[in-house]
């Protein structure tokens, strides 16, 4: 690929053609269909639909609940001990500003649209029974809890592991062909890891538009009930236009400084619209509502996951669940990749826990305060309006049901802004994330390449809503996950050989017990424990590297290419030294030794600081000689060993890997 790009025109030089041109072309092509041949466009769009409601859409419940299971299980098993990264490294972000950035990315836009509107239909028109009354508000309730808890985050989690896992620890692309690495080798850099990649960039673009169609008819919604500007396809264009424009602005500024700030600013604007209705609303009701909503999802998870209605011959499951499932699965790589370029560091049980609890606890209660509190307005205070309303146009349910509060204006502007800004972060986040997708994994890419995806999402959530409106965006999100759902399965299976790897490397620490090596001086433990409370500076450190590591290292080389084995020795700039066993088509075996700086415990005393020392604060640091493998830092030292301790070291370790190798054949 590098020989391909020197090439090409530079500016084209970062672009991944096998993945770029197809993807746009088919998208292009998705784009005309809907917009020019408009007629044509709602005929295929409402076979497509028709034919996988009724033909496949046991695929979609069966494919959710088998990602629902293997999330759980990588959760709780052995396996959640593994870390996003190598052993060592820790967390990018703090855990508030994590669950900001991946709450935006993940539901933003759904939960202002649908908060208020799904569980006031599903009252009204349920799948079975007799609907508004009681007993169909409690199952409203339970629904939509079910589309919007823990099978959706699962969904998310498992695209994110998978790409997190082959990134940061086995460092694979940041694509999802790399998923498929397990299973297929080297050949994800062929026509096979080329497609998947494809489908992950139509599907992610398709996902995206979906939810900013959603955006747009609901701020067109808002803007009508504060403004009275007519809510037309117009105005939505130009809402799209604008909210682009500024979604553009924000990818151009980056990571850091745009979407995560953004995601900080709507989290509070979030937060406080929440206690607003709960403070001003039912609160007690509320309150209890959220405790035995909760209890009574959770009693009702196994039946309602494969619940496919087929007893009842209902329509409601493609508009409704399949939609979702769909929904999900067409935003997860976009949702997935961008939750794995933050996620770094982390241990798979944290970041699954955190990924399925904290946000489906804060959905459910966003859930509960909104959708309980309109449904006590219809049933119990007798608002019929938010009921006929809703059912008229669900896009004004949320400005309805403001209505009913003090300061109704200032809270519906508030919520325009929330829709807004999920609308932003969406796009950019989604553009970001096609821009690293059909660029063979690059973060580093030319600001043309991200403004191109940006505009191209907005001018495909566009042409959907001029081919049929939600229809078309249904639809286009139902079809886009077909394709998707089957290559997901591969990507989990290939995960869990992976991550089965992983483990059986760390069982070979049971196996295979590390020695330790004895004091250094004939066994006086005198100088031994001087030596734990010596506290050594980086130069001391590095010498030690230089005259005891570099020469074990050096020794081992030499004698393993004696016994017709390929390694090279290597080094760092930061003072590593190491080198590398190629074990061919099984994994290498890596041994380094870097220096690794440390604050000095309370306990022993700050040194007399000089005025160098105080500039950069060396003089409060001790440096440890740590030892570093494939999968990272193994937090142990060896700062005073002796030539023959680290070359026992050495063989120790490798002789660890060699088991592992044996173990996986």
């Amino acid at each position: 690929m590098t020989e391909d790009s020197s090439k090409r025109p530079h500016f084209l030089s970062r672009v991944h053609p096998p993945v770029f041109y197809p993807a746009t072309g088919i998208l292009l092509a998705l784009a005309l269909l809907a917009s020019v041949f408009r007629d044509e466009a709602q005929t295929v769009f409402a076979a497509v639909q028709g034919w996988i409601v009724t033909n496949v859409g046991w695929v979609y419940i069966l494919v959710v609940a088998l990602i629902l299971l293997v999330t759980i299980y990588c959760m709780v098993s052995r396996i959640g001990n593994i870390k996003l990264g190598p052993d060592h490294s820790k967390p990018d972000y703090t855990n508030s500003t994590w669950f900001a950035m991946l709450f935006c990315a993940g539901m933003g836009i759904g939960l202002m649209f649908f908060g208020v509107a799904e569980p006031l239909m599903h009252m009204l028109s349920p799948p079975v029974g007799e609907g508004g009354t009681a007993a169909a508000a409690r199952e409203a309730i339970k629904i939509t809890f079910f589309h919007w808890g823990l099978h959706a985050w699962a969904i998310y989690a498992i695209v994110a592991l998978i790409l997190a896992l082959f990134a940061y620890r086995h460092g694979l692309p940041l694509t999802l062909r790399s998923a498929l690495y397990p299973l297929i080798g080297e050949r994800i850099y062929g026509p096979i890891g080329h497609m998947v990649d494809v489908f992950a960039v139509v599907s992610t673009v398709l996902g995206v538009a979906t939810s900013l169609g959603f955006g747009v008819l609901q701020m067109n919604a808002g803007l009508q009930f504060l403004f009275g500007i007519e809510i037309s396809i117009g105005v939505q264009v130009i809402l799209i236009i604008i909210a682009t424009a500024l979604a553009t602005m924000s990818v151009m500024v980056g990571l850091d400084k745009g979407i995560r700030r953004l995601s900080e600013f709507n989290m509070i604007l979030a937060v406080l619209l929440l206690l607003f209705v709960l403070v001003m609303g039912p609160t007690v009701f509320l309150l209890q509502a959220y405790v035995q909503n909760t209890g009574a999802y959770l009693s009702q998870l196994v039946q309602k996951t494969f619940n496919l209605y087929a007893y009842n011959h209902s329509d409601w499951l493609g508009g409704w669940t399949l939609f979702y499932w769909g929904w999900w699965l067409s935003w997860s790589p976009f949702v997935g990749m961008f939750i794995a370029r933050i996620s770094r560091g982390r241990s798979i049980r944290e970041f699954l826990g955190g990924m399925l609890f904290v946000p489906v606890g804060f959905t459910f209660l966003w859930m509960t305060v909104f959708g309980d509190s309109a449904i006590d307005l219809v049933l119990g205070e007798g608002v019929t309006e938010l009921a006929e309303i809703t059912q008229k146009d669900s896009s004004l349910a949320l400005f309805v049901f403001l209505q009913q509060f003090p300061f109704s204006e200032v809270m519906s502007g508030l919520a325009i802004t929330m829709v807004l800004v999920f609308f932003v972060t969406s796009a950019d986040s989604g553009a970001l994330v096609v821009d690293m997708l059909a660029s063979g994994g690059r973060e580093n890419t030319f600001a043309w390449q991200r403004l191109f995806w940006s505009i191209g999402i907005g001018a495909m959530a566009i042409a959907l809503l001029l081919a049929d409106g939600l229809q078309a965006l249904q639809t286009a999100t139902l079809a886009s996950a077909l394709p998707f759902s089957l290559v997901l399965v591969a990507a989990v299976w290939g995960l869990l050989k992976a991550l089965q790897a992983d483990v059986t490397k760390y069982t070979t620490n049971d196996v295979v017990p590390l020695s330790r090596p004895s004091s250094g001086d004939g066994g006086d433990w005198h100088a031994r424990l001087r030596g734990m409370m010596s506290f050594p500076r980086r130069a001391h450190v590095q010498r030690f590297i230089e005259e005891v590591v570099q020469p074990a290292c050096q020794e081992v080389v030499e004698e393993l290419a004696k016994q017709g084995v390929q390694a090279e020795f290597r080094s760092g700039k930061d003072g590593m030294v190491g080198f590398q066993v190629m074990h061919d088509k099984e994994v290498d075996f890596i041994y380094e030794v870097h220096p690794r700086a440390y604050l000095q415990p309370s306990f022993i005393g700050s040194p007399t600081n000089t005025a160098e020392d105080s500039e950069d604060n060396e003089a409060r640091k001790y440096f440890r000689a740590e030892v570093y493998l494939k999968e990272g830092g193994q937090n142990y030292d060896i700062m005073g060993w002796r030539r023959q301790d680290v070359i026992n070291d050495i063989l120790d370790q490798y002789e660890r890997h060699l088991h592992f190798l044996h173990l996986l054949r």
